[in-house]
């Protein structure tokens, strides 16, 4: 069977060129703009900020990711989460915010009350309490006079040096703690609770990477288990 051939070329249409988009890159030079902007306000912000308060920022950021929840430490039921629920149910710690820290123990509860840029809890370099200091303490007392567990009471301090003669941070952390026990007293604690009260300068910060943070600067009440004896 034969086949019939032509060569005869149809008119066909040319393909289309790619529509050119228009604009994109104005779009993309805003969006870069609208970021170094954010850059420059965060720098600003940032320069206005102490450098002490920008190390205290930058430990509480470390601290919570460190940090492990306090009920989880403690199991459900034990005496050390009903202690815990106590504290944390207390309207006068509540009130005092991030200047109060709990932390679950083997053998109990700790309540740090912290020194932080807003609620400076000493005057400088003195065993005297501010009087935002005083009324922390106070707010523990109001908590802790009920009850009938036993206390330890430890003053620490930040790493800076003293330049007072004779007068080490040994010194200044004892006299803050026995500034507190008064206080506590004060307040409805009685006094055969207490199983010691200890001054332990500079030797145990909160934030061990940055022993010169004011948050190192602060008051430790240890809750323990069971009643006073």
């Amino acid at each position: 069977m034969a086949y019939a051939t032509t060569h005869r070329n149809h008119a066909g249409r040319m393909p289309a060129l790619p529509a050119r988009k228009l604009g994109t890159w104005k779009m993309a030079y805003a969006d870069f703009l609208t970021a170094l902007m954010a850059f420059f306000l965060l720098m600003w912000l940032v320069s206005g900020v102490s450098p002490d308060d920008r190390s205290a920022i930058a430990a509480k950021f470390r601290l919570k990711d460190a940090a492990v929840p306090a009920a989880a430490l403690a199991p459900e039921g034990s005496e050390a989460a009903d202690l815990l629920g106590l504290l944390q149910l207390s309207e006068a710690l509540k009130a005092a915010g991030e200047s109060v820290i709990l932390t679950v123990e083997p053998d109990g509860v700790r309540l740090d009350l912290v020194d932080t840029a807003g609620r400076p809890l000493f005057e400088s370099a003195s065993g005297a309490l501010s009087a935002e200091g005083a009324a922390l303490v106070a707010a523990a007392a109001t908590t802790l006079a009920p009850l009938s567990n036993a206390l330890s009471i430890e003053g620490h301090t930040d790493a800076f040096s003293l330049t007072r003669t004779g007068y080490s941070n040994w010194e200044l952390s004892s006299d803050r703690a026995n500034e507190a026990r008064r206080l506590l007293e004060a307040g409805g604690v009685d006094p055969a609770r207490f199983q010691a009260v200890t001054g332990l300068a500079d030797t145990h910060p909160l934030d061990p990477g940055q022993p010169h943070l004011a948050v190192n600067r602060r008051i430790s009440l240890k809750v323990h288990l069971g009643a006073q004896p």
